[in-house]
């Protein structure tokens, strides 16, 4: 595993001198993490279905900080995050909370 991450995902980030990679969906999560590197995933959009899918990003070990920055400021721009529906039996629970009070 240590050969193939230094060959692999080190190599590829330092040779490019890259802060973070990016990915559609969440298939890169177990690669990243075999690896012991850091992953963060976020909202990307929706399906024709309404289905949420996201975008992750990985980096290099120690890289924590400027993910969180770059997925921060990829949620910042597109701005696609939705408020889930609520569920009808939370709808009712707080409709009786609100009753209570």
């Amino acid at each position: 595993m240590e050969k193939l991450s230094r060959d692999g995902i080190e190599k590829l980030m330092t040779e490019n001198k890259l802060d973070a990679m990016v990915t559609p969906g969440t298939h890169s999560i177990s690669v990243l993490a075999i690896g012991g590197y850091p992953g963060i995933t976020v909202p990307a959009g929706y399906d024709s279905y309404g289905m949420p899918f996201g975008i992750c990003f990985g980096g290099l070990k120690g890289t924590e900080p400027k993910l969180i920055e770059v997925a921060y400021a990829f949620e910042q721009a597109t701005l696609v995050r939705k408020q889930p529906p609520l569920s009808k039996s939370i709808e009712l629970t707080q409709k009786n909370l609100y009753q209570s009070i």
